[in-house]
């Protein structure tokens, strides 16, 4: 990121960002840049949503360790499906114990010291294309830092799904 953009207000600086990204990653990477300025997260990732809400792909993450952008995996129907996939609402766990009813990785979201998720879904067409997640630490997720993530982050999200996908296809 060049020193202007570093110094304008995070919506600028994304803007600018996303329309000097050569690269797929270089969308998510912008995103995940106005995510921190926003509402700080220790993870951050994005993840495809194909065949329906079948299959999943992460496209990115800011932990790539434990983390890796991957290839698809089956999605299991559970309550987070049907509040994100069927319902296309945000799906919201402030507790480990909350994320482990969902999500059979619990043991190692809670070993990196997270305990609360948002899946933020991304919806183009009234079809669900991605889901944007943020993990920290239990109870993280208040209604005020909620009212954020709705408010300020919705159509970057978007944004950036979209110059991903173009930018993926250019190939």
């Amino acid at each position: 990121m060049t020193a202007d953009l570093m110094t304008a207000d995070p919506m600028t600086a994304f803007a600018g960002a996303l329309a000097a990204a050569t690269a797929p990653a270089d969308a998510f990477a912008a995103l995940d840049v106005l995510v921190q300025a926003v509402l700080p997260v220790k993870l951050v990732s994005v993840t495809t949503v194909e065949k329906g809400g079948a299959l999943a792909r992460r496209s990115y993450s800011n932990m790539p360790g434990p983390y890796p952008v991957s290839g698809t995996k089956d999605v299991e129907p559970n309550r987070w499906t049907e509040a994100v996939i069927d319902r296309g609402e945000t799906f919201v766990a402030n507790t480990l114990a909350d994320i482990a009813t969902v999500f059979p990785d619990h043991e190692l979201i809670g070993s990196l010291g997270l305990g609360s998720v948002v899946n933020m879904p991304v919806v183009l067409g009234g079809a669900l294309m991605a889901t944007l997640n943020l993990l920290d630490v239990a109870d993280y997720f208040t209604p005020a830092r909620l009212a954020l993530i709705r408010d300020r982050l919705t159509l970057p999200t978007l944004a950036a799904q979209l110059a991903y996908d173009r930018l993926a296809a250019r190939g």
